[in-house]
Formats: structure tokens, C-alpha cells, sequence
């Protein structure tokens, strides 16, 4: 992936977390029985996948990357919309910081977690599953939404605009 490629990703959660504010604050929270319950649970879900992979295994920058119950329960739109500009500043650091580096092994152990055995992954890898991851997600935000009776816009990378640089 390239950053042009995260650009019209980035595009589309930007989409996405627009939608979310036009929706009912009842709605944003509501349980709908499947994936991270909620359209907010999922959001958070999402830039966690993120900052824990990104910032904490691949950048040592976090290792404190998962959301706890407690401090999730707190969360509006506008401090989640914090928390993706942070996935976006972990994103731009691997392309800055690893750009000669994506498909060299990063060997560790999983710092948000105790104990456990090294793994070894590369940064290529690592992003790949973090986008992939949310789109999976996105789309059961777009279905929670069409549940509570939204019509959710077009997330698909083919409605973003092209960057040049």
C-alpha cells in the first residue's frame, strides 16, 4: 500500500464519521446485537486496531492502545473523530519513518498484552490488516445504520477522488 492507497481510505472513514454525526445520539449508542454492538463501540474498535498495531507494535509510540470499557462509555463523536486523527499520524509515521522498511519483519511481542510469545510481522502486512479490518467493520456500521432505518452513503474506495502528487 502506498500513501496515495491510504489517502482514499482515509477518504472514506472521513465519510463514514461524517455520516455518524447525522445520526441520533440514541442511534450512535444503540446495542444491535451484532459485531461491537453499537455504532460508536465499532468506531472505537476500529481506530483501537490502529493505534494498537500501528502505534503500539509497530512505532513503540503506545502501550496503552485499547480503549477500556469504562473510558468507551465516555466517548462522543468529536473525541473519536481525535482518535482517527491519531490513526492518521501513526499511518503517516509508518510510511515516513519504515518507507524502506514495509517488508522487513518487525519481531516482538504484543505490547498491549501480558506476556506471550514474539511474533513477527511486517509493516506492509500489519497495515494491510488494519485497512481491511476496517472496511470489515465500516460495513457492519453501514448495516447497524440501514437497520435503525438510515440510508448510509457510499464508503467504497471508487467514490473517493484521486490524489496526485
Amino acid at each position: 500500500m502506498n500513501k496515495n492507497e491510504y489517502e482514499w481510505i482515509r477518504q472514506t472513514w472521513g465519510v463514514v464519521l461524517d455520516f455518524c454525526g447525522e445520526l441520533d445520539s440514541n442511534d450512535f449508542t444503540r446495542q444491535n446485537g451484532f459485531g461491537f454492538q453499537s455504532v460508536r463501540d465499532t468506531l472505537v474498535h476500529i481506530a483501537d486496531c490502529y493505534n494498537a498495531w500501528l502505534g503500539s507494535f509497530v512505532l513503540k509510540q503506545t502501550k496503552k492502545p485499547i480503549t477500556s470499557k469504562e473510558d468507551l462509555m465516555a466517548l462522543g463523536l468529536d473525541e473519536i473523530k481525535i482518535r482517527f486523527e491519531q490513526v492518521d499520524f501513526y499511518v503517516n509515521e509508518v510510511f515516513k519513518v519504515l518507507k524502506h522498511q514495509m517488508d522487513e519483519p518487525i519481531q516482538r511481542q504484543i505490547p498491549w498484552r501480558e506476556g506471550g510469545e514474539p511474533i513477527s510481522m511486517t509493516p506492509s502486512k500489519l497495515l494491510m490488516h488494519t485497512t481491511t479490518h476496517e472496511f470489515h467493520h465500516k460495513g457492519q456500521i453501514m448495516a447497524m445504520a440501514r437497520l435503525m432505518g438510515y440510508e448510509p452513503p457510499n464508503t467504497d474506495v471508487l467514490g473517493t477522488k484521486d490524489i496526485r502528487n
